[in-house]
């Protein structure tokens, strides 16, 4: 993979997300003041909420690709994984104000908006909008495995089904059910809590180095299968960013040379890397004599 190309796709689609930000919440923000919709406040509010996590995602993907040096023996790839913690805790911000003005608004009773045709053409546009970034983001973030764009990614997504729940207060208000407008900003609020949970709980196992899960079960796979060892223990596999780092002993028939024992150590680590992209594998190679169990593989509490 070219890094350098990498680097500058992520970047490009990155900042493309950050100017669609500050597009749809200037769009947003004029017309919520316009008409009062606490559904369209409550979108200008997420999606300014979204262009500050727009701007940490393409500061993250920025830096996270630097190569490890003196003080980043692993690289800066968490960067990206802090980035994603952020931009949870700014969603989880924005549910807590929609919440509390949808409520005000319930129990007062004051929830009349004025509905015209720009409220429709803003939701609309930014339906439009949403759908666009988050299809690019996502597939960026999958091309090169970086959690910080799945992020913002997810963030784009929300903002359709909640710019659709508005879309649909919008409507409701259109035929004087005003009360509609604060209901759907509440379930705006639901959506973007669970969101928030999923992304925070991904960026917190990532950090906390916790065992990817897919990723070990798919180098447990590679490794059961080969022939050339007599077995292996302490499988360790952490990510970072888009990063993984894999470390294992690999038992060998004591009558294999130095050499021959090392080149099996290089065909398991290009093996794995050929099977997971980005891979850092580093493989400790012990006779067989030494072993000093009968398991394979040492059971790993995922």
């Amino acid at each position: 993979m070219d890094i350098e190309s990498a680097r500058k796709e992520k970047n490009r689609v990155a900042f493309l997300s950050v100017a669609a930000a500050i597009l749809l919440t200037s769009f947003k923000l004029v017309v919520g003041l316009l008409t009062g919709s606490l559904g369209i406040l409550s979108e200008a509010l997420h999606s300014a909420l979204d262009f500050v996590a727009a701007g940490i995602t393409w500061f993250a993907v920025r830096l996270s690709d630097k190569p490890a040096d003196s003080d980043h023996h692993y690289g800066h790839g968490k960067i990206e994984n802090l980035s994603a913690l952020l931009e949870t805790v700014l969603l989880l911000i924005t549910c807590v104000w929609i919440i509390y003005e949808a409520v005000s608004r319930l129990s007062s009773g004051e929830t009349h908006i004025e509905v015209n045709l720009w409220s429709y053409i803003v939701v609309i546009t930014s339906i439009v909008i949403d759908i666009s970034r988050s299809r690019a983001l996502m597939r960026v973030a999958k091309k090169y495995n970086s959690q910080a764009l799945e992020a913002d990614a997810l963030h784009f997504s929300t903002d359709i089904w909640s710019s659709l729940v508005v879309l649909l207060g919008l409507i409701c208000a259109n035929f004087g059910i005003f009360i509609a407008d604060s209901i759907a900003a509440l379930i705006v609020a639901s959506i973007v809590i669970y969101i928030s949970y999923k992304l925070g709980k991904r960026s917190i196992n990532v950090l906390l180095d916790r065992v990817p899960e897919e990723t070990y079960q798919k180098i447990v796979f590679i490794l059961d299968g080969l022939t050339e060892i007599e077995c292996y223990h302490d499988l360790k596999v952490r990510a970072a960013g888009a990063e993984f780092f894999v470390e294992l002993n690999i038992h060998v028939s004591p009558e294999l040379s130095i050499p021959q024992s090392h080149d099996i150590a290089h065909f398991i680590e290009d093996k794995i890397k050929a099977e997971i992209l980005r891979c850092h594998v580093h493989v400790h190679i012990e006779p067989e004599e030494h072993i000093e169990f009968s398991e394979k593989n040492e059971d790993v509490e995922l």
